[in-house]
Formats: structure tokens, C-alpha cells, sequence
């Protein structure tokens, strides 16, 4: 277990691997532990760090805002202070428009984009999702832990192929989570569209999505596609939302194949 202190709190992380590094971000109510299968194929490659972010996990809790903004200035400082210069930026859901944002707002700290049922587009939330974000629900629902974890429980099933794996690792890091980091960081999400800027990125990105996904609609992959300049898509039909846990062999493939090879080769 490792952290570091920045100018908002700690940060916690756990590297693994050896070689070139590469940066992995969580989704809304993650952590780093849902890329640990991902780090053990990429170790003999690669030196992979995944993050918590600020709320979540085991990194600060005492921060007053937890915008996709503020995630964006974590992974810059959290890289400045690890001496990365630049590094290929996995994001799964939340975190893949982070590392989205980051190429945007700081394009030399990142090679590659990879993004993994992320959305472009707040509203491809699930309905569900963009009322978590609302402070009086998200306070109901949060003071109501039991009807919280029914829910989840309920839901399982949609979100992952796998929903009692899923169940347990979500509820684990629900119990690590704030309620501001909760609701502002989805209110947040809600608020995003990136449509506008995706033609001004000028790293190559990947965009990974399942196509049985009901967290985030799986079409964001073809915004991606039609205005991105350097760009590739993949639509995995046997996953939802997570398709590093659904599909594991096929996402590692994927995200190790797109890592290895130049933005010449893509098109």
C-alpha cells in the first residue's frame, strides 16, 4: 500500500510491474482493486499505478469537491510528484473521461487514451445514476444503507456478468466512500459533454465498451469514433459495464495490443 500527499490530501496507489508506465483510473463507487487481473498480464511489460480517487477507496476523504475536474488535477500532480513525464491513461467509466479530460487539458502528460465504458455524454447515464447525483436523494438513499445495498443487490445482475463478484467488490468500496465524493462526482459526471472538444485530442485513444451495458449507453463508443482523429473502437458482446471483469482475457488483449503498438498503425 502506497500514497502520496498532495495539495488536497492523500492519494493512495498500488504499483505493480516493471518497464514503461501507464496510469489506471476507477469508475464512480471504485477503486484500484478492479484492475488488479489487468496489472498481473501487463507486470512483464509494463509498470502499472492505479489510483484511488480523492473519497473513494483509501485516499483522502476531507476535500470539499469531487468534480471531474478535481480528478483531473489528482492524476497531474499524482504524476508530477512520481516524476511521469507521460504515460498511457486507462479510465474505466468515471475515470476513462477523466483521462479523457486530462489529454485534453494537459496533452503532453498523456500517449494514449483508453477508455472503458466511459461516457462523452452525461446523460448516457442511467437514470438511476443521474439522480444519485442529486444531494437530497443521494442523502436519502445514503442514511438508508440497507436499501442502498438492496438496490445494488438488485441490480447486480445488469451491471456485471458476474453479479455476486461484483456485488461484493462494489459493497466493500461503497464502505470506503463519502457521501459528498458520492454525489458530487456523479452530479458531476452528469453535468459532462465533451462532444465539442473530442476533434481537438490529439492523442490516440481506445474505447472499449460492452455491449449489454445498462450503467452507460454503449453508443458513446461511436462519438468517439466518428470525432476523434486517431481513434479505435471495440464493442465486446459478452460484456455490460465492466468488461475487464466480464471478459477479462479479451479486455487484456485488447487494452495490451492497442499499448504496444504506434498511433501509425491504428487507422
Amino acid at each position: 500500500m502506497s500514497s502520496i500527499v498532495t495539495d488536497q490530501g492523500i492519494v493512495h496507489y498500488e504499483a505493480y510491474g516493471r518497464g514503461q508506465p501507464v496510469i489506471l483510473l476507477h469508475g464512480w463507487l471504485g477503486s484500484w482493486g478492479y484492475w488488479q487481473k489487468t496489472m498481473e498480464t501487463l507486470k512483464n511489460q509494463y509498470r502499472c499505478y492505479a489510483l484511488d480517487f480523492w473519497g473513494f477507496g483509501d485516499s483522502g476523504k476531507r476535500r470539499s469537491s469531487y468534480e471531474v475536474s478535481d480528478f483531473v488535477s489528482l492524476v497531474d500532480q499524482f504524476m508530477n510528484r512520481l516524476g511521469i513525464e507521460s504515460a498511457p491513461v486507462v479510465g474505466h467509466s468515471m475515470g476513462g473521461t477523466v483521462a479523457i479530460s486530462l489529454a485534453l487539458a494537459k496533452p503532453e502528460c498523456v500517449q494514449k487514451v483508453i477508455v472503458v465504458g466511459s461516457p462523452i455524454v452525461g446523460d448516457s447515464l442511467n437514470f438511476f445514476l443521474r439522480m444519485a447525483g442529486k444531494p437530497w436523494i443521494a442523502s436519502l438513499v445514503w442514511h438508508i444503507p440497507s436499501a442502498l445495498q438492496l438496490g445494488i443487490k438488485f441490480f447486480s445482475p445488469y451491471v456485471a456478468k458476474d453479479g455476486p463478484q461484483w456485488y461484493q467488490m462494489v459493497t466493500h468500496d461503497l464502505s470506503r466512500t463519502t457521501l459528498e465524493a458520492f454525489f458530487i462526482s456523479i452530479n458531476s459526471l452528469h453535468k459532462t459533454d465533451l462532444r465539442p472538444h473530442l476533434p481537438g485530442i490529439t492523442r490516440p485513444i481506445l474505447g472499449i465498451y460492452g455491449k449489454g451495458d445498462n450503467v452507460v449507453q454503449p453508443n458513446q463508443a461511436y462519438l468517439i469514433d466518428a470525432s476523434v482523429p486517431v481513434s479505435r473502437i471495440r464493442i465486446m458482446s459478452g460484456s455490460k459495464h465492466f468488461p475487464m471483469l466480464d471478459e477479462p482475457q479479451a479486455f487484456n488483449e485488447n487494452l495490451a495490443e492497442f499499448l504496444a503498438f504506434g498511433s501509425s498503425s491504428l487507422n
